[in-house]
């Protein structure tokens, strides 16, 4: 089980992470909230541990954000803040579990250890719009049958426009999913990107599954 720590108190953070890592679980650390994120939605984690007070972007807000990008993967918050509507506001932005600082580490283990035996088979790691596949945990694409050969940056802006079938999703969301949000979304990387998915994908007289929206930005559908 592959977990992410996203925890600013350094002291709180390191005795959160040895203790997993004793227990064999693979932990990585970070100490801000766009780091966070940008792991959280970028790496295979199966479960973040998430501190809501934290620099550069709360915790709430990276939980929301995740959230609204269709992430799945259970999500504890560890905190200070032990007000019943916060923890309310917390499950609500979609919180799995709610442990509040100081805590024992034998419960957030104990909690840890609950998330872990629930079955895993809830959401498919096989994207399909059409007879366009991709799968996640091999990261191989399909379409009518056949494998097409993608660069990492192209298979994550496929993967996110798969997740949202159906929606537009403008090209500053797609900048920030694939590239991070410190990168410039005033370039047009993401127009080259997106160029490149489609002589792949939609060359050879197939049917075409990336289309433009002017002005707003692009939308895979069958």
């Amino acid at each position: 089980m592959k977990i992410l720590v996203i925890e600013d108190d350094p002291t709180v953070g390191r005795f959160v992470k040895r203790g997993l890592e004793e227990q064999r679980y693979s932990v990585d650390l970070v100490a801000d909230g766009d780091e966070g994120e940008r792991l959280a939605a970028s790496q295979p984690y199966d479960l973040v541990i998430l501190d809501l007070r934290l620099p550069r972007r709360s915790g709430l807000e990276v939980l929301r954000n995740l959230r609204a990008r269709g992430y799945e993967r259970p999500v504890i918050v560890l905190t200070a803040q032990d007000a019943v509507d916060a923890k309310v506001e917390t499950l609500r932005a979609g919180a799995d579990d709610y442990v509040t600082k100081p805590f024992a580490f034998e419960e957030l283990l104990a909690r840890v250890e609950a998330i872990s035996r629930r079955p895993r088979a809830i959401a498919s790691p096989v994207l399909k719009v059409g007879d366009l596949e991709l799968d996640i945990d091999s990261h191989e694409v399909r379409h009518g049958g056949h494998a097409i050969d993608l660069t990492p940056k192209e298979f994550l802006v496929l993967e996110y426009l798969m997740r949202h079938a159906g929606k537009v999703m403008s090209r500053t969301l797609i900048t920030e999913y694939a590239w991070g949000y410190h990168f410039d979304s005033g370039t047009n990387i993401v127009d080259v990107v997106i160029n490149h998915l489609r002589k792949k994908i939609d060359g050879g007289g197939k049917k075409k599954l990336i289309t433009t929206v002017r002005g707003v930005g692009y939308v895979v559908k069958a």
